[in-house]
């Protein structure tokens, strides 16, 4: 698909200079007016100097091509350093970014141009934050390490989930974060991932919130032991945002699951084992307890993936889910009947695709972020096979080791985060 600039050919008559700059000046208005469909938000973890602080490119993407450009002032600081995490608020009008080093979440405002604006820093309980996800009344945050006083990187001990309340915005101030909800089991402000009865040190991967905003999932694996093995954390969420274990959690998820996402329905999860080359599919339970599927490899819930799958999304308006396979610089796109995966093609993406993700305005367009390539790969899906073409211009530039990518409509109307 090509961008249409939408010149008429009464013009034939007009000086080349003056069509030229007729031309320039359209085609650039209607990429930033009528044509932009979506604004997406790329965290690089290393921008320049030698302080580690992050960068946050903020692109949008063309309606008709797909093509990607980033707006004026873009980059914009990510408020700390190494950045490995992002969501974006349910109405879309704030951006929440884990900064790992610095054991912070930074909530930036969005303008109605996609721009930034900083505007609150919050320290997380544990060590470490590298997940995260938003509701219209909660986000959840997730901890490499729970915070104990024995816990640090030389002595590390099993990762944390923190619940904090959000704020409705008001006339005069945006959305606020409350303060961490308590639990009274750990006398603190976090939820452990660990084993009844045993010291395993459990590494977290990945969180999701089922569409329907009821039951949270965290993927995790065992460190403690080799091989490692892997695991999914299944949490109801309460009125006020605090967490009761599913029953049967933590369900078995592999080896080492490295990302997890789940459909529109919330009927189905799906989880990203990055030492299986695999893809693990899940049906939910009324009260959010997870059964593997019987249609994958050989009777089982293992769909294959390429080497090293680091990250999966599922499209919400049409049946597909596509992975970012990192050490393949691949990403395999799905069909999706039944909750079973039937893959229809797989792509050249950038170098160590890690992060990938889907337009929420049509659900149309597909984009990952390159760690090693410090660029982001661009896609047109077809909405009949889901297979992938490549979006015009692509692959676009950023900054330097993207780590994570999300996404609001133009206007307003939709998030997502992957």
């Amino acid at each position: 698909m090509r961008m249409k600039f939408n010149k008429s050919r009464q013009l034939v008559l007009v000086s080349a200079a003056s069509l030229l700059g007729a031309t320039l000046i359209t085609a650039c208005s209607q990429f930033t007016q009528t044509l932009t469909v979506d604004f997406v938000f790329v965290v690089s973890s290393k921008a320049a100097g030698s302080n580690q602080y992050g960068n946050i490119d903020v692109f949008e993407i063309n309606s008709e091509s797909g093509a990607m450009r980033q707006i004026p002032s873009s980059p914009f600081p990510s408020g700390g350093r190494n950045p490995v995490a992002e969501a974006v608020s349910s109405d879309s009008s704030n951006l929440f970014v884990a900064n790992e080093y610095d054991n912070t979440v930074v909530q930036l405002t969005i303008g109605s141009d996609g721009k930034l604006y900083p505007y609150y820093t919050v320290n997380t309980p544990g060590i470490y934050p590298m997940a995260l996800a938003a509701t219209k009344t909660n986000l959840f945050v997730v901890d490499t390490y729970e915070p104990v006083p024995s816990c640090s990187t030389f002595s590390p001990c099993p990762g944390s989930v923190t619940v904090y309340p959000v704020n409705a915005a008001t006339s005069t101030a945006p959305i606020t974060l409350g303060a961490p909800l308590a639990n009274s089991a750990v006398n603190g402000a976090y939820w452990p991932l660990s084993l009844t009865g045993s010291n395993d040190v459990i590494v977290p991967t990945g969180i999701n919130v089922a569409a329907s905003g009821a039951y949270l999932y965290v993927t995790a694996y065992d460190s403690s032991v080799t091989p490692s093995k892997g695991y999914i954390f299944a949490y109801a969420i309460g009125t006020n945002g605090a967490l009761a274990a599913v029953p049967g959690s933590p369900f078995a998820a592999g080896t080492q699951p490295s990302a997890i996402a789940s459909d529109s329905t919330s009927s189905h999860i799906y989880v990203t084992d990055f030492r299986n080359a695999a893809v693990l599919g899940y049906s939910v339970g009324a009260n959010g307890a997870l059964t593997g599927l019987t249609s994958g490899l050989g009777g089982t819930n293992r769909f294959q993936a390429g080497n090293q799958p680091a990250s999966i999304v599922v499209d919400q308006s049409f049946p597909f889910a596509y992975v970012a396979n990192s050490l393949d610089s691949t990403v395999t796109a799905y069909s999706i009947g039944n909750g079973a995966l039937t893959s229809v093609g797989t792509y050249a993406a950038g170098q160590q695709p890690v992060a990938i993700g889907i337009d929420p305005s049509t659900q149309h367009f597909v984009y990952a972020a390159n760690y090693l390539g410090g660029t982001v790969s661009g896609w047109e899906l077809s909405e009949t096979a889901g297979t992938l073409l490549v979006s015009q211009g692509a692959p676009f530039l950023s900054d330097a080791q993207p780590t994570a990518v999300a996404a609001i409509s133009h206007n307003g109307t939709g998030a997502g985060i992957h």
